[in-house]
This record gives structure tokens, sequence and C-alpha cells, in this order.
């Protein structure tokens, strides 16, 4: 009986609370205003290593080709153990032998 009193003269915003004209706002906190600073901070320290690169161009031109990952990955793929895993290929012609009875026409 009292939770229903309770609810019942509660007031509320009409329809979706978070949309509309009479939404319910939440006030800012000071733990979300230090939250977005930080945020921001991060924001901008990544920003400046962007900026100012560890690298110089003609340093990261040519620095994957002592590592040969290229080589690596298709050496990976032409391995025969890899393609005897996967399945044949197979043509049409293939898939519909069964249709074909006989090559005369009548």
């Amino acid at each position: 009986m009292h939770l229903t009193l309770i609810n019942f003269f509660k007031k509320t915003v009409p329809g979706h609370i978070f949309r509309g004209k009479r939404r319910l706002v939440k006030p800012v906190s000071q733990r979300a205003i230090d939250t977005l600073t930080r945020e921001y901070e991060r924001q901008e320290q990544v920003m400046l290593l962007l900026r100012h690169p560890y690298l110089t161009l003609e340093q990261s031109s040519g620095h994957a080709k002592e590592l040969q990952k290229r080589e690596k990955l298709v050496a990976k793929w032409t391995d025969e153990q890899t393609l005897r895993k996967m399945k044949p290929h197979v043509t049409i012609e293939e898939r519909l032998k069964q249709l074909k009875i006989k090559e005369a026409w009548d």
C-alpha cells in the first residue's frame, strides 16, 4: 500500500526520460569533468607522438624488408602441409556430372 502511494504521487517526466522537451538532465559532476580532462590530456599526448614520429621517412621506408615478414607469410601459405588441409578445387562439370547420361541428343 505504501509503495503504491509513493509510486503514484512520484513526480516523473512524461515519456522517455532522456529525450524531449521535459527530459531529465543529469547535473555535471566534478568526477565527470576530471575524467574528460584526463581523456583530453591523453589524446593530446597521442597527437604529440603522431606529429613527431620516432623514425624519419628514410629510416621507416625499408625497415620491414629486413624482417622478411612478407616472405614468411607467403611461405606459410605455400607450405605443402597447409595446402593439404584445404579442400581441392571443384569445377562446375564435376558438380553436375551426375546429370550427364549420354552424349547423343535424341
